[in-house]
């Protein structure tokens, strides 16, 4: 991300344009949830959104491993099905939840041609 924007993030002069929290959602249901949620806000014409996966149970706190959400959300972002997407992504700042949430910078979507097949979802 540009180092701007993540300068104004961290100082409150910034914010996401959407938030999505996935906070109780199980994989299946967090990972339906996010999709239609980054495709909603890209044709809104959103470019910077929070996705909220929470901390878990992480090391820091028991001992045990990461949350699902924590662990399994960034791995998503970076599969093929969100790279027409998902431009890049990385931890939010302290205000917006620290490494209980993400910034995801949307990918513009291209403008279709008038004749162009419509893609159904």
């Amino acid at each position: 991300m540009d180092p701007r924007l993540r300068q104004k993030l961290a100082r409150g002069r910034a914010a996401p344009e959407a938030e999505i929290d996935l906070h109780g959602m199980r994989r299946e249901e967090a990972f339906l949830a996010l999709k239609s949620f980054l495709l909603r806000a890209q044709d809104n014409g959103a470019r910077l959104v929070l996705v909220v996966t929470g901390k878990g149970n992480g090391p820091e706190r028991t001992g045990t491993t990461p949350g699902v959400l924590r662990k399994y959300v960034p791995e998503w972002l970076r599969s093929a099905q969100y790279h027409a997407i998902v431009a890049a992504f990385e931890e939010a700042a302290r205000p917006h939840g620290g490494s209980g949430a993400l910034y995801v910078l949307l990918r513009r979507r291209k403008a279709l041609s008038p004749n162009a097949p419509q893609k159904l979802l």
